[in-house]
């Protein structure tokens, strides 16, 4: 018998599985399958009330009343809140800029703006009560766009604004602005061979997560509050809710429940203070659940854009320079614009080499519906106008797109338009080749000798069409996205680890602040644990705000920063356990002095497989547990005036090749293949990551074909608030999508690690439009494109080929001429 603490082999059938690097299944993914899964909105309490939001009916108006008495006489009616009836000073909320009043008072800014609150013993007493609420307004014009924002003598959306940005704008209907200038467009344009210009329109985009709005509070015996919310940043949201219930932060105690996809919709509180305020006010618990029209003026939405481009370029092929200007529509309230902005500008030439830059891009308050974080916040926005460029200068030079982009791919090394060097792998250029060189889908796939597949063509089972007038096209597109917090922000995250024997077995458990939405970060989290600390029982506890900030389940980061943070602790809890064996076992043999220990397999081994001691013998009755905070590198605001700085941590690259088939005469679009390569830097969960790549994908094909919330120009209000008249891609509108995924490590990130799930979301955009156009001849300048733009019956229609009118540019010394084309 080996004594404990002398060595012996490892065997292949004890070493841990389930580490980074396997395709381990995701703990919920069965309940949720199954319909087991239990969700925010399942959520149940004893004696619990409902709570039910009244929302403003128009857009901009003075609040002339509020009578609630009707309201309060309703049986089964425990409470009516308004502005008034607050409980402290602070009664305005934000993630930068605190413009958001908790309901409305003196005015409403936006369709949908919450006025009051009720409670009530069940939902539909909460619901007629709530519209037994008078209201009387009085009705004001409506910012809706630039002009009517920045026009002299624009009604202000916010009168009185004072934060940090009020002071870098030229007008206070502006949010934010970022300018990025970078050598000298102008003279660089007297280089260029061919110029091409192009006016460009992005519209409003829902997150249209199928799990809403939801929460419950429940008063406390001390006088705080437990919030068990569906949302994606735990302490931002204790960091906003506890100042407006005048409660220290440790009264209020958050815990996370069951999410039913996020995308950048969570990232502002919803409901959470009204359910806290209710629950105070009347000592009950109160559960809020959105049914999906309030889920459409609930949360924040992508930034509709207007974007202007100009690029340039020599006969070879090589740009010359690039300006753009880019106008975000920010709607009502600020949330996530100023940040939106900088990614935007700083992003607006995509994954190129230009030397000579001239951007500006900006956010607007006006009376839509506000906006904010959306997965790719902001280089969505600008990927599907600066591609649609590319393609344009190519057919003006007659080169094939992805040559042209090819020539100008950067590379490790390539300055970023703000100055900033990239300084982990680029390979644009290879994700073009690989996903150029993807088998092509068969053509007229429809065909069968039973006849033709409806479920193949445009239109689909509608069974508008048997192949007639279907013509295929092809397009590609790449694009650029940064990964985690930007601009000098603090991107941290907490860890708690710990590791002791229970059952005679070892056990770890972590617990973070983590909300995971769907992305399987709980998953990542336990293959981290089993690969640092060789011990495959891991128990991932619920995240809460009982441990220190994870940050946001946004920006590609959680499996960068908040996994960084779960490695950073295990390493530390390793330590701990061996310095435990040499104290317990060194003498026993000279190997325990040795750098190279590592645990494998619930054992301690050497770098040569030897087994020194069972972690079992090693801990005993003893417990290591360690909480550590995490960074990634620093990063530093963009020049206010040039844009220059080291404003992003990592960037993220995805290329797509879009084939589609379009019903010319009836505008009927059939998306066939949409293939992506992707390089990731390493997949912890290859599984996981093709999932993610999938997702983002068939996100960005809802945006190009046909998912857009409609405001009305003239009222300013949503006309389409609803899943059946906003249209979310289905599995038959799902093509193919294969995938191609290539590890090339970042050596500053964890494992060398990539941000993975927003970056596809940006180029299958342009990829599809481009597919379209290559099909049509149209020079199709706006998203989503439906079938009045295909057909010549748009009021905004473009004239045919275009896509192919380019000016060539005057030489130096000559006359100068108009050198725009309008389109794409």
């Amino acid at each position: 018998m080996t004594a404990v603490g002398a060595p012996t082999g490892l065997t292949q059938g004890s070493r841990t599985k389930g580490g980074i690097g396997e395709s381990t299944l995701r703990p919920d993914g069965v309940l949720k399958v199954t319909g087991e899964f239990a969700y925010a909105s399942d959520m149940w309490h004893e004696d619990m009330l409902w709570g039910q939001i009244l929302r403003s009916t128009v857009a901009h108006a003075e609040i002339v009343s509020i009578d609630t008495g009707e309201a309060l006489a309703t049986p089964g009616v425990y409470a009516v809140m308004t502005y008034d009836d607050l409980p402290t000073g602070v009664r305005h909320y934000g993630l930068e800029i605190r413009d958001t009043p908790v309901l409305a008072h003196g005015k409403v800014r936006h369709h949908g703006e919450p006025v009051a609150i009720v409670a009530a013993d069940h939902p539909e007493t909460a619901r007629r009560a709530a519209a037994k609420i008078k209201v009387e307004y009085r009705e004001l014009p409506v910012v809706t766009d630039e002009a009517s924002a920045t026009a002299p003598g624009a009604i202000l959306v916010h009168e009185h604004r004072d934060d940090h940005h009020s002071g870098h704008v030229p007008h206070p209907n502006i949010v934010h602005r970022q300018p990025i200038v970078r050598g000298d467009a102008a003279a660089a344009a007297a280089r260029a061979d061919v110029i091409v210009t192009g006016d460009y329109h992005f519209g409003m985009q829902d997150q249209a997560f199928l799990g809403p709005e939801s929460g419950l509070a429940v008063p406390g015996e001390d006088g705080g509050v437990d919030l068990y919310i569906a949302t994606q940043w735990l302490h931002s949201d204790l960091r906003q809710i506890a100042p407006v219930l005048g409660l220290p932060e440790d009264k209020v105690r958050m815990t996370l429940s069951g999410v039913g996809g996020a995308f950048g919709g969570r990232e502002d509180l919803s409901m959470q203070i009204h359910a806290c305020l209710l629950a105070l006010r009347t000592g009950k618990p109160v559960k809020i659940v959105y049914n999906r029209f309030e889920s459409f003026f609930g949360h924040v939405h992508r930034h509709p854009a207007r974007l202007h481009y100009e690029h340039g370029a020599t006969r070879d092929g090589r740009l010359t320079h690039v300006k753009c200007r880019i106008v975000l529509d920010g709607g009502a309230y600020a949330s996530a614009s100023p940040a939106v902005v900088g990614n935007a500008a700083s992003l607006s030439v995509g994954p190129y080499v230009c030397e000579d830059v001239d951007i500006e891009a900006l956010a607007l308050y006006s009376n839509n519906p506000p906006c904010g974080a959306m997965r790719g916040f902001g280089a969505v926005q600008a990927c599907f106008a600066y591609e649609a460029q590319m393609d344009k200068v190519a057919a003006g030079l007659g080169l094939d797109p992805v040559e042209f982009r090819r020539i100008n791919a950067m590379e490790q090394g390539t300055l970023m338009p703000t100055g900033q060097p990239v300084d982990s792998p680029a390979p644009v250029a290879e994700l073009l080749r690989r996903v150029k060189a993807m088998p092509m889908p068969p053509e007229r796939q429809w065909e069968s000798s039973e006849g033709a597949d409806l479920r193949q063509l445009p239109g689909g089972l509608s069974n508008t069409t048997h192949g007639e007038g279907v013509v295929r096209g092809v397009g590609y597109a790449v694009g650029i996205k940064n990964v985690g917090f930007s601009e000098g922000f603090d991107d941290y995250s907490t860890a708690r680890v710990r590791l002791e024997v229970a059952g005679g077995r070892p056990v770890v458990t972590v617990h973070t602040a983590m909300a995971e939405v769907g992305q399987g970060g709980v998953t990542v989290h336990a293959q981290i644990a089993r690969t640092e600390l060789g011990v495959a029982q891991v128990t991932i506890r619920p995240a809460d705000t009982r441990v220190g900030s994870a940050g946001s389940t946004s920006a590609s980061r959680q499996t960068y920063v908040t996994g960084g943070a779960v490695k950073h602790a295990c390493e530390l809890v390793r330590e701990k356990v061996l310095d435990i064996g040499r104290r317990r076992f060194g003498s026993h043999h000279p190997a325990w002095a040795t750098a190279g220990l590592r645990l494998e397999g619930g054992k301690v081994v050497t770098d040569g497989g030897e087994v020194l001691a069972g972690l079992v013998d090693v801990l005993e009755d003893e417990a290591v547990e360690v909480e550590r905070e995490w960074r990634h590198r620093p990063t530093e605001p963009f020049h206010p005036r040039t844009g220059q700085g080291n404003g992003h941590v990592q960037y993220s690259f995805a290329a797509h090749r879009a084939v589609v088939e379009v019903d010319t005469e009836l505008g009927l679009v059939k998306v066939i293949e949409l293939a992506c390569a992707q390089d990731v830097g390493k997949a912890l969960n290859p599984l996981s990551v093709v999932g993610q790549i999938q997702g983002g994908t068939v996100q960005g094909l809802g945006i190009a074909v046909m998912e857009e919330i409609v405001v009305d120009p003239v009222t300013a209000k949503v006309r389409n608030p609803s899943f059946t008249d906003y249209l979310l891609p289905t599995i038959l509108d799902t093509p193919a999508l294969p995938v191609d995924v290539l590890e090339l490590a970042d050596d500053h990130a964890p494992y060398g690690l990539r941000g993975v799930g927003e970056a596809p979301t940006l180029s299958s955009t342009p990829a599809v439009l481009a597919a379209i156009r290559d099909a049509t001849g149209l020079a199709l300048d706006r998203t989503p494109v439906r079938p009045e733009h295909l057909t010549g019956t748009a009021a905004d229609q473009d004239p045919p080929g275009g896509a192919r009118n380019v000016t060539p540019s005057a030489p130096p010394g000559a006359p100068t001429k108009s050198r725009s084309a309008r389109g794409t």
